[in-house]
């Protein structure tokens, strides 16, 4: 009997984690589509650095580690939002940079990450070939 009951429990536990995610897909799609919310895309500057991450926080709340090579494209609720970048690792101890953005549901909002100086800076920029054919790190949809 232990063993059926381990069989059933596993298969349910199975079942649950394929339709949360399921759900959690159909959600995003559906915020997409129905365009409750704004698409944000934060690319990477090509001159950025081959061995540097950068951490991307909304609201304080981290949502990617983008890599070389790809970029964050997920959905955000309407509203004001704080955007956070920092440059990974962190050797030369540089602050993280912020900006406070307005978005509006059913706009694509694309910013890019690059250097002025020696300091990390994100700047609103356009949409370019490049970052419809740059990988994704995240694909989600947020509530704040």
């Amino acid at each position: 009997m232990n063993a059926t009951f381990n069989s059933t429990s596993r298969i349910f536990l199975i079942l649950v984690f394929a339709c949360t995610i399921f759900v959690n897909v159909a959600e995003t799609q559906a915020a997409s589509a129905s365009g409750k919310g704004a698409r944000l895309i934060v690319q990477r500057a090509p001159n950025f650095g081959t061995d540097l991450a950068i951490d991307l926080s909304i609201d304080g709340r981290k949502v990617a580690n983008i890599p070389r090579n790809q970029r964050y494209d997920g959905y955000v609720s309407a509203g004001r939002h704080v955007l956070t970048a920092l440059a990974r690792p962190n050797t030369q101890v540089h602050r993280p940079t912020s900006m406070r953005v307005s978005m509006r549901s059913g706009h694509t909002y694309v910013f890019t990450a690059g250097w002025e100086a020696d300091r990390l800076v994100l700047r609103r920029s356009t949409l370019s070939n490049a970052t419809l054919e740059t990988p994704t790190v995240g694909r989600k949809h947020w509530h704040w």
